[in-house]
């Protein structure tokens, strides 16, 4: 069994060896910085606690266009071909058979008919924009951000369960345990803000993957992802109990801390050294959570463009945590993610479905709009998309309305900001909407493309573990060259 020092060494030489393969001095300058002891109000914890630098922010080795990302993850998966890609042969074609042609490509998770009937979108598309897109009616607001957009209309998963196709989207693998998508971003570049996480989860919605798509995985859990709460305290038992002074807090974290350094040293575990580090973000976020989730200093105009109700600042909504997410990467934090959904619309999707749009089209709109106005959007990434799309034919469903199956074949994502460029056109699709007629695109092509944008090289970004070396694309992924800027 490996012993915990060396564990810890190789966390330390997992993170020298991608700097110094990546840029010229960054090695040197990443592990100097990694090295040095953390000041407290009690004086230097334990010199040799270096992990409690793991969230230093650096530069990145590569030439970095963005330098956050706000993931907008649709739970579920929402039904491109009623959001974004109209397909005018189904309407042609509606109630008629799928054809024989597609029988044996088309993987269905639920339908067990071999030949079930196509479906036309039961809603109404709008052309928009110069680039001349076909929109949702339900989506009147992302229609006057369509330039904006950098779409992929090919994406490809392996999995068509939800949970593993969650997974696979934002851990690279289908079973839990791998770190997620926010880990790696944080383990390769740290965070700006000292006073939150840098890797920070909204919305009340609950991914069928759990935390596995938020996790640290195998990494150490200073990258774990932070929930957030809608409402109330941010985070559950933050606060000091009643009586409890800022100072007297103060003085029960150093002296904690004191301990734990004690025990660090005895012991060398990195997920001690962890604990340090959380027990020190927590006491600054009793200051700084409160004042993130606080909106009163929001202008009026801003609060309405997003669709946040002021008589109720804190009733929960998709619309709050997209503010959120802005304020967010205004004050540093490098990842945020935005769980959204739930779009698992088997049957009776024409009741399901508009409300669900509806409410997702002002707040995903104004995210976009009021980056750019506020001068963030060149450097954060926005990305909206599910762990898969749904089928252009019906499923039935016993005693209720028909629905959409999952889709794994090509399905539709967007990106905009954050050196992708504006009205970029990924791939296509044929003419009803079941696969790739041009550039396929899997998503660990989407992982390697999210990491480039931030200046990082997909096939660098290790951490060695139980024996050999993992990455998020683990031994795939190209850059989708298409869509930088």
């Amino acid at each position: 069994m490996m012993s915990n020092d060396r564990q810890h060494r190789q966390v330390l030489e997992s993170r020298r060896t991608f700097f110094a393969k990546s840029g010229i001095g960054l090695g040197s300058l990443a592990a100097a910085s990694f090295d040095q002891p953390v000041q407290t109000r009690a004086g230097a914890i334990d010199p040799g606690n270096r992990i409690l630098e793991a969230l230093h922010p650096r530069s990145a080795p590569g030439r970095a266009r963005a330098k956050n990302i706000i993931y907008l993850f649709m739970i579920g998966g929402p039904s491109h071909l009623d959001l974004f890609d109209y397909k005018p042969a189904l309407d042609r074609f509606d109630g008629q058979p799928m054809p024989d042609s597609y029988v044996d490509k088309v993987r269905f998770e639920q339908i067990r008919d071999k030949r079930p009937l196509l479906m036309k979108s039961p809603w109404k598309f709008k052309k928009c924009g110069q680039t001349g897109r076909h929109v949702s009616e339900f989506l009147p607001q992302t229609q006057n951000i369509i330039d904006e957009l950098a779409f992929v209309r090919t994406l490809s998963t392996d999995e068509s369960v939800h949970p593993h196709a969650e997974l696979l989207l934002l851990t690279g693998h289908r079973i839990a345990g791998r770190p997620s998508l926010g880990s790696w971003v944080i383990y390769g570049l740290g965070t700006e803000s000292r006073d939150l996480p840098g890797f920070v989860v909204l919305g009340n919605s609950s991914p069928r993957s759990k935390a596995g798509i938020y996790s640290n995985g195998f990494l150490s859990s200073v990258y774990h992802g932070v929930p957030f709460r809608g409402r109330g305290s941010p985070i559950l038992n933050l606060k000091n109990p009643p009586g409890v002074s800022p100072e007297e807090g103060r003085y029960v974290v150093d002296a904690v801390n004191q301990l734990n350094a004690r025990h660090y040293q005895q012991k060398g575990d990195s997920e001690i050294a962890a604990r340090m580090s959380a027990y020190e973000l927590a006491f600054r976020m009793q200051t700084s959570a409160p004042k993130l989730v606080d909106l009163n200093d929001e202008p009026a105009h801003v609060l309405k463009m997003y669709g946040v109700d002021p008589t109720n600042p804190q009733q929960p909504s998709f619309a709050r945590e997209c503010l959120l997410a802005r304020r967010l990467v205004e004050r540093g934090v490098r990842f945020v993610q935005v769980n959204f959904g739930d779009w698992d619309h088997h049957g009776n999707i024409e009741v399901a479905f508009p409300p669900m749009a509806r409410v997702m089209d002002r707040p995903m709109a104004a995210l976009v709009q009021d980056l750019r106005q506020r001068g963030l959007l060149d450097d954060t990434l926005v990305v909206w998309g599910g762990e898969f799309g749904r089928t252009p034919v019906a499923q039935p469903q016993k005693n209720t309305p028909v629905g959409r199956d999952h889709l794994i074949e090509a399905f539709t994502i967007w990106m905009a900001g954050g050196g992708v460029q504006p009205g970029a056109e990924i791939g296509a699709t044929d003419e009803l909407g079941f696969a790739a007629t041009k550039d396929p695109v899997h998503v660990h092509d989407l992982q390697a493309t999210l990491l480039h944008l931030l200046g990082l090289d997909h096939t660098q970004l290790i951490y060695h573990h139980q024996g050999r070396d993992f990455r998020l694309t683990d031994v795939y992924g190209n850059v989708i060259e298409g869509l930088i800027a």
